[in-house]
C-alpha cells in the first residue's frame, strides 16, 4: 500500500525532515574530524546542493530575470506560510525592503542547537533565489535571526538592464 501526500509539504516540514538526517551525520563527522573541519565540509556540500535546487526552480520560470525571481518566490511563499512574519518597508519598481521579525526556521534550528545548519539550509537560499534574477535583482542582508539578530533585514534592489 502506498501513501501519497496531498500537495506539497510546508517548507518548514521539509527542512525538519532534512535535519533529521543531517544532524546525526554532522555530529558524527564532528566527533571524527573536529567541529571546524566537519562544519566546513558539510557547508561546502550543502551550499552547492541548495544553490542548485533554487537555480533549477528558476530555470523552469519564464520571462525576464526579475520575472523568474518573482516566479520562484511565488512558488515558495505558500510553502513558507505563516512561519515567517515580515514587515514590508518599501516595495516599488526599484526596491523591495522588508524585515523578518519572527522566523520559525530559526526557532527550530536554535532549539536543535544547530543555527549554523539552519543558515546553510534556509538563510543562504535567499541569495540563491536572488541569483535567479541576476543581473537585475540584488539582495543585501546584514543580519539574521538565525545568527542571533533581533530581525533579518532584506534589501532587494532592482536594476534595469
Amino acid at each position: 500500500m502506498s501513501t501519497q501526500v496531498e500537495g506539497p509539504i510546508s517548507l518548514l516540514d521539509e527542512v525538519k525532515l532534512q535535519a533529521q538526517v543531517l544532524v546525526p551525520i554532522l555530529r558524527t563527522l564532528r566527533m571524527e574530524m573536529g567541529k571546524d573541519k566537519a562544519d566546513e565540509l558539510v557547508a561546502r556540500a550543502l551550499s552547492d546542493w541548495v544553490r542548485s535546487v533554487y537555480l533549477r526552480i528558476g530555470e523552469k520560470q519564464s520571462g525576464s530575470p526579475r520575472e523568474k525571481w518573482q516566479g520562484v518566490w511565488n512558488e515558495l511563499r505558500p510553502r513558507i506560510g505563516g512561519v515567517v512574519e515580515r514587515e514590508l518597508l518599501r516595495d516599488d519598481n526599484d526596491v523591495r525592503d522588508y524585515n523578518v521579525n519572527r522566523c520559525g526556521f530559526a526557532e527550530f534550528f536554535k532549539a536543535l542547537g544547530e543555527p549554523e545548519l539552519g543558515a546553510l539550509l534556509v538563510c543562504d537560499f535567499d541569495y540563491y533565489v536572488a541569483e535567479v534574477g541576476a543581473p537585475t535583482v540584488e539582495l543585501t542582508r546584514t543580519q539574521t535571526i538565525m545568527k542571533g539578530a533581533a530581525y533579518c533585514d532584506f534589501r532587494y534592489r532592482f536594476r534595469r538592464v
